[in-house]
């Protein structure tokens, strides 16, 4: 795959931190109309958080990077606070998981979580999610799950990519939860060191953002996937 990376279009972002876990959910904003990404807990509290933050803003689509219950649990509260016809997507190969995710977290944890809707559209590397004036381009990103994805925007306010738990700062996600894959994580964050830009931004699923240049720099793991990573 090939990445559009001629920049179109602005964005405003502003990120929650909610839920046992402190996951980031974003709202991206683009003129009148916004996604949501990640809503981990409480959804009914997001929808109000949403509402206070982007006022006269239609929500056209909320978008899961993986399918872990600390990012799709706040899914149901949020549709039935701003509507059951906002469409709820995630990717083809993440999609199956989920039962199994919301069973882990309330046996393994103690944390009991809703189980999200039947998916309104599965994501495929390549797929695209356009809104306002920008384009989220989808990377399959596996190894934290089977199905983690990146979405990355070039944008007039800059390269931005949400790239879920695939990584952290000079680090990367789990891959010892069901699904996870050690080698494949490597290859992801090799795939994404060759493939984006060095001034991305990098906006994670917990805790604070980091570049693509800084990894470069510092993370190990990126730097041995990109001695294997072949597009």
């Amino acid at each position: 795959m090939e990445l559009d990376l001629n920049p179109a279009g602005s964005l405003e972002i502003h990120c929650v931190v909610n839920g046992p876990i402190e996951t980031n959910t974003y709202f991206v904003v683009s003129g009148n109309e916004a996604v949501m990404i990640d809503p981990g807990w409480e959804g009914e509290k997001l929808a109000a958080a949403f509402e206070e933050e982007c006022p006269g803003v239609t929500l056209k689509a909320i978008i899961c990077t993986h399918g872990h219950a600390d990012h799709i649990g706040g899914v149901p509260g949020v549709r039935r606070a701003l509507g059951d016809d906002v469409p709820f997507l995630i990717s083809k190969n993440d999609a199956d998981i989920i039962p199994g995710a919301i069973r882990h977290m309330l046996v393994t944890w103690g944390y009991e979580y809703e189980m999200p809707p039947v998916p309104d559209r599965l994501l495929s590397e390549g797929d695209t999610i356009s809104f306002g004036d920008v384009t989220l381009q989808v990377l399959e990103t596996p190894g934290h799950t089977p199905g983690g994805i990146v979405l990355f925007a070039a944008t007039q306010t800059g390269n931005i990519a949400w790239v879920g738990d695939t990584l952290f700062p000079k680090g990367h996600g789990r891959t010892d939860l069901e699904g996870g894959d050690e080698a494949a994580i490597f290859h992801s964050l090799g795939k994404l060191g060759s493939m984006l830009p060095p001034d991305t931004l990098c906006l994670i699923g917990h805790n604070d953002p980091t570049t693509i240049a800084e990894e470069l720099e510092g993370n190990l793991f990126m730097r041995r996937g990109l001695r294997h990573f072949r597009k």
